[in-house]
């Protein structure tokens, strides 16, 4: 048996590209399918690099179309498969990804965003929300992580794959550019020495017996012919979905349930507002935060709360509303003012989040 990639816990400084590619070895991921975008392409640079020493295998695909496909393939044979993608790939995928959704397939996407629309750029953004959350065609059952750091890439990558096999729905990490070539310090570890149970993967094809007589017969299926069957693949997802969604979902706040205003910021944008918002508190000014971690499920019970008792709400992202658009479903009804910060494409500082809170409590 090859040795473990990591061995107890150990300090590191590296690229948040490099911090995915060993956690998706820690998870015990067994190949990687890919092809190359910019701002992901170290992850499968990486992973070549380790994956002979380690057992694990790489394919790279003639396309993003190809590598979400031959990723459904790898789970269907019962290989803990993922790929990593960014922008028009993202784009391309969500094909394969309504696929597994409808299959019920634990396949696990990074996408480290980059700047729409179209190729646009590859620096900085938060504008691939939409499209990971609910993607193409379909219900968008599916979950998402948003990180902030890379401790965060390093922990949730590890998680998806554990959640993605629990579940049995399609999973993201949800990066951005600046995590993927920026350098950061974070602990890597072994999951198990920590406790952390990996869940095993399991053929769905190709299993031993004959269905019907040694076991059940089992039947995947994408195409329907009418709108029954339809209908109840839809009605049986939302319910199993439903059903996970307080378990799945995760949340950080500070002082959200006892602050005028409340910012509410996801990924790498959270960090400005946690900074700011301890400043402003250590001034005084009634303020806190609530950042969603799963973008989908949401923890709506809890950011319903925090709606109920702010007056205002300010919704804080570099994209032009996609977070706000699933933050006022999610609170619609709520009595608190919902004010627009948006960005779309840019940073934002611990600033500029202050000057505007200010400016809102005059």
């Amino acid at each position: 048996m090859p040795e473990k990639p990591i061995k107890g816990e150990k300090r590191y400084f590296m690229t948040g590209n490099e911090v995915v590619a060993y956690a998706a070895l820690a998870a015990g991921a067994d190949i990687m399918y890919g092809y190359p975008i910019t701002p992901q392409n170290e992850i499968m640079h990486y992973w070549t690099r380790m994956a002979p020493k380690y057992g694990k295998n790489f394919l790279q695909t003639e396309d993003e179309l190809s590598a979400g496909f031959t990723t459904v393939g790898g789970v269907l044979a019962g290989r803990k498969s993922f790929t990593a993608t960014a922008g028009p790939g993202n784009t391309l995928m969500q094909e394969p990804v309504s696929m597994a959704e409808a299959m019920r397939l634990p396949i696990v996407v990074v996408v480290q965003q980059r700047g729409g629309p179209s190729t646009a750029t590859v620096i900085y953004s938060q504008q691939e929300v939409t499209m990971t959350t609910i993607g193409g065609n379909g219900e968008g059952f599916r979950i998402v992580y948003s990180t902030s750091s890379h401790q965060e890439l390093f922990d949730y990558t590890i998680k998806a794959f554990n959640t993605a096999w629990k579940y049995r729905f399609p999973t993201f990490i949800l990066g951005d550019g600046y995590q993927a070539k920026m350098r950061e310090s974070l602990t890597m570890y072994d999951p198990e020495e920590r406790g952390i149970s990996l869940v095993p993967a399991e053929p769905y094809v190709g299993k031993p017996g004959t269905p019907g007589t040694d076991r059940p017969p089992e039947q995947y299926r994408n195409t329907y012919n009418v709108e029954e069957e339809i209908y109840e693949v839809v009605q049986n997802l939302a319910r199993d979905f439903n059903a996970i969604a307080s378990e799945v979902a995760e949340y950080e706040s500070l002082a959200a349930d006892r602050s005028e205003v409340v910012v509410v910021a996801h990924g790498v944008v959270s960090r400005a507002v946690k900074e700011a918002v301890n400043e402003l508190r250590e001034a005084g000014i009634s303020v806190g935060y609530f950042r969603p971690v799963t973008l989908r499920p949401l923890a709506e019970k809890e950011l319903r709360e925090a709606a109920d008792k702010a007056r205002v709400l300010l919704l804080v992202e570099s994209a032009h509303g996609q977070m706000a658009r699933l933050i006022k479903e999610a609170a619609y009804g709520c009595k608190a003012e919902m004010i627009p910060f948006f960005k779309p494409g840019m940073g934002i500082t611990a600033e500029e989040v202050a000057a505007r809170v200010k400016s809102i409590l005059g």
